[in-house]
């Protein structure tokens, strides 16, 4: 029950679905979902350690960056049907596609700043 009920806590905070639908749209560092949120770093990290924990996202690290992708091989049966179910959820959301246009803004922020 124990894999059930993490994924459904990670699932449970509006930010963290948020940050699923964002990464349909590709990978993001810390800094882009910070920007696209609206969010301090440290909140960002602890929805994104939630997130990593449930097996819901993966991580890669690229230099001083952490970059975050949906999980695609998640051991868990619950974290791989929710992000399968989540791909058909809430496309009408207004607030998720606003977020969405503020993406590429956010990726050039990365860009500056990896450079």
């Amino acid at each position: 029950m124990k894999p059930f009920i993490r994924t459904m806590k990670a699932l449970s905070d509006p930010n963290r679905v948020r940050v699923l639908k964002l990464l349909q749209e590709g990978e993001l560092c810390v800094c882009e979902v910070q920007k696209v949120l609206g969010l301090a770093q440290s909140t960002v990290s602890k929805h994104m350690k939630i997130l990593e924990d449930a097996e819901l996202v993966d991580r890669e690290r690229r230099g001083t960056w952490m970059i975050y992708s949906l999980a695609d091989n998640s051991e868990s049966t619950y974290a791989a049907t929710m992000l399968s179910e989540l791909r058909h959820w809430l496309d009408n959301d207004k607030q998720l596609n606003q977020m969405r246009k503020t993406l590429p803004e956010a990726a050039v922020l990365r860009d500056c700043l990896i450079r």
